[in-house]
């Protein structure tokens, strides 16, 4: 019995501190790691939240609907993940903001998982490589990078705009319990 408790503990610990080797090992790319998921946990429990009636929502005729907000996330993240690493791996199918809600939803999962399989092969030693971007120039693997956790930050505000308006709270805004 002991011996099952010494497993699991061990088993529960090991990643843990394997997550603080790398980040003593790559603070910089910790800190971008630690940005782009705490933003993607926020987007995709947003996505959840929000009533899938309200997917047709938009503020003025101006903004994007909440449904086409969350597949242009998905959309820019495949597009620029893509270019992080050569050769890309093939990004997941993208949904419409026309598709439902549950299809939204995946597609927006499936996009931040694949950013993040492409986030995990950042080091600190990389992050100054010059990688493809958009318009045929090229920037850092860092500037990507931020590239992506910038959209997040800005789509987040307006997202937590579009569920207050519509009697939602974002999740930062949620009591933890």
């Amino acid at each position: 019995m002991k011996r099952l408790i010494c497993l699991a503990a061990i088993c529960l610990i090991a990643p843990m501190m394997a997550q603080a080797q790398d980040a003593a090992a790559n603070p910089l790319t910790a800190t971008v790691r630690k940005v782009f998921d705490d933003y993607s946990k926020n987007l995709v429990a947003t996505a959840e939240i929000m009533p899938a009636d309200k997917y047709n929502f938009r503020p003025t005729p101006e903004n994007m609907t909440f449904g086409k907000t969350i597949s242009h996330i998905a959309e820019v993240n495949d597009k620029v993940c893509a270019m992080l690493f050569t050769p890309a791996t093939p990004a997941p199918e993208l949904a419409a903001e026309t598709d439902s809600k549950e299809k939204l939803v995946s597609g927006l999962k499936a996009s931040m998982d694949y950013c993040a399989a492409a986030f995990s092969k950042m080091t600190d030693a990389n992050l100054s490589e010059m990688v493809p971007f958009f318009g045929g120039r090229k920037i850092t693997r860092l500037g990507a990078a931020l590239a992506v956790t910038n959209d997040f930050v800005d789509h987040y505000a307006g997202l937590s705009m579009h569920m207050r308006m519509n009697g939602q709270l974002p999740p930062t805004a949620q009591k933890k319990m």
